[in-house]
């Protein structure tokens, strides 16, 4: 199925903005729209009718973001190469 990476980008919004509810709407084009839900009324679109490269980037992009995790080691890693630099 082709909008399965369209449909994890958007599980993986929901899970990221837990307030808010998205989710995916597919044209006859085969093209993808993000919609977000309004409760009992019309959704409300959140993006133009986009191909499936173009969807899950936008998706991935959009709401919060969560950040990097960052191990000591990767620290340190990154002061060496400072030091190297100079």
């Amino acid at each position: 199925m082709r909008s399965t990476r369209a449909t994890y980008a958007i599980e993986r919004l929901n899970a990221r903005s837990p307030e808010l509810r998205y989710s995916m709407l597919r044209t006859a084009e085969e093209l993808f729209i993000l919609a977000q839900n309004a409760g009992d009324a019309m959704p409300i679109r959140v993006s133009e009718p986009l191909e499936l490269d173009a969807f899950v980037k936008f998706v991935n992009a959009y709401g919060p973001q969560i950040p990097k995790r960052i191990s000591k080691l990767d620290v340190a890693f990154e002061k060496q190469l400072q030091k190297r630099e100079k």
